[in-house]
Parts: C-alpha cells; sequence; structure tokens
C-alpha cells in the first residue's frame, strides 16, 4: 500500500497538540463525559493519530485508532463506537467514501478533521452526512470542544433536551420561542424554528441555501429558494444587533456559537 507523505498542515498540527500538556489544565473533563463514549481517530499518519488520541484521552475521553478504513471496520465490527475523526486523505478507501458508506440510524457520529479546508470540500462532506468538519491545522481545544457538541447532540434520546442556551440566546424547543439577552422572549415561526434549529445542529458550520429549505419544510409547509434569505433575516432581527449568523457569500448561512443543551 502506497505511503503518502505527511501533508505540511499535518506538521503545524502536530506542533499545536504538542503544546497539550500546558492544555490540560484549562481543559478539564466534562461532566457529560464522565461515562466516556468510544471515540475512532482515523487518520494515515501515525504522529497525528496518537497526538489526537492521546489529547482526547487526557480529557476524559475512551479513544481507539486506525490508520485506514480497514482497521476503522474491524473496529466497528468488535464494537461500533460513538464517534469517528476522520481524515479525508488516507490510502485506500478516502474519507469522503467512509462517510457516504456509513449511513442509517445507528451509524457513529462524524467529525472530518483535513487539510483540505476550502468552503467546496466543507460542504461536500457535511452534504454526505457528516456532523462536523474541520481544517487542520486546528486548535486542539477546538476539537475538543467540537468533539463534545456531536456527543452530546447525539445523546441518548432518553435525556430530553427542552432548550439550546448559546451565547446571550436561548431556544426553548417546547414552547419554539427564543429566550433574549434581556430576559424577555419572542415567538418564532415553523420556518423560523427549523432553520435556527439546523444551523445549531452544526455550529461553526456552513449549511447552504438547499439544505436549510430541506430543514424548513415541514409537513405541508411550502417554502422556496429565495424564501430562506427572507427567513434568516427575520431571524437575525428577532436575535438583535449582535445576532451569531453569519452570511456567507455565494454559499449560504452559519453560526458562530456552539450551543448548550439545558435537560430538565
Amino acid at each position: 500500500m502506497t505511503r503518502y507523505p505527511p501533508h505540511p498542515d499535518d506538521c503545524a498540527m502536530v506542533a499545536t497538540l504538542d503544546s497539550r500538556t500546558a492544555v490540560r489544565s484549562a481543559a478539564a473533563p466534562s461532566a457529560v463525559l464522565a461515562d466516556p463514549a468510544r471515540v475512532i481517530v482515523v487518520d494515515d499518519d501515525p504522529e497525528l493519530r496518537t497526538l489526537i488520541a492521546g489529547f482526547l484521552r487526557d480529557n476524559g475521553l475512551n479513544v481507539e485508532t486506525a490508520a485506514d478504513a480497514v482497521e476503522l471496520g474491524a473496529l466497528l465490527d468488535a464494537g461500533g463506537a460513538a464517534l469517528l475523526i476522520l481524515d479525508v486523505m488516507m490510502p485506500g478507501e478516502d474519507g469522503l467514501s467512509v462517510v457516504r458508506r456509513l449511513q442509517g440510524a445507528n451509524r457513529p457520529g462524524i467529525i472530518i478533521l483535513s487539510a483540505m479546508g476550502d468552503d467546496t470540500d466543507r460542504i461536500a462532506g457535511l452534504e454526505l452526512g457528516a456532523d462536523d468538519y474541520l481544517a487542520k491545522p486546528c486548535n486542539p481545544r477546538e476539537l475538543l470542544a467540537r468533539v463534545r457538541s456531536v456527543l452530546r447532540r447525539r445523546a441518548s434520546p432518553t435525556t430530553t433536551v427542552q432548550a439550546r442556551r448559546f451565547g446571550e440566546w436561548t431556544l426553548n424547543i417546547v414552547t419554539r420561542r427564543l429566550g433574549l439577552g434581556n430576559g424577555s422572549e419572542v415567538p418564532l415561526t415553523d420556518a423560523e424554528f427549523r432553520v435556527l434549529t439546523a444551523l445549531l445542529d452544526r455550529p461553526q458550520s456552513v449549511l447552504s441555501r438547499d439544505q436549510l429549505l430541506d430543514a424548513a419544510r415541514g409537513e405541508g409547509v411550502e417554502i422556496f429558494d429565495r424564501a430562506i434569505d427572507v427567513t434568516v433575516s427575520r431571524l437575525r432581527r428577532k436575535l438583535g444587533p449582535s445576532d451569531p449568523i453569519r452570511t456567507i457569500r455565494n454559499l449560504g448561512y452559519m453560526v458562530t456559537l456552539i450551543p448548550e443543551p439545558i435537560v430538565p
């Protein structure tokens, strides 16, 4: 099997992760992960793979590693996983092909971690079904935050999330009302609620208009391409002058904050 040379960005990632000793005290294990779910780091670079796995273990996660899709398959057959951190450019079956193959309700969560970090690659990975996409090199604390976010979103359905807090705002999932920083609440239309929920499901990731159209369509609801822009505009007015929604020209929209679930 041909071995690809390390990408220059991988070297930068290694340098970033090499400082993880200083990060440990700033990123203590979360109580959410007191019973750690199984995470598999899949990357053909052994040094990078070991460093990422070591950092995540230091922060309370149960981590195993695989060098390629074949090793990943063996680990999944032996016991499944809650989350994959998946490189794209691997020998043999590449990461995007793995994402495409792992479909269905019981598939693990997937974070793509790749040197291919432009918007087109991000959108392709997300549209194939990845839960998040992070470009190399990255801050290890950001990777940890995204891992925890995906694990929370994919938590057991027996845990009922009643609301989601993001920055100064709170989205009440039961009443479909938006709580503002001044303590007041405003109602959301069905389309506004669905679009905001879709953006919060994939924080800090660009969602295209087509993706938001799919999210906004409720039973018996017709909504069209330009109506997404109107819906987002209304949402931004309700969020106020410091709203966290950003327009990514020619691509779509994203929320800049990572939400926290609020449970009973």
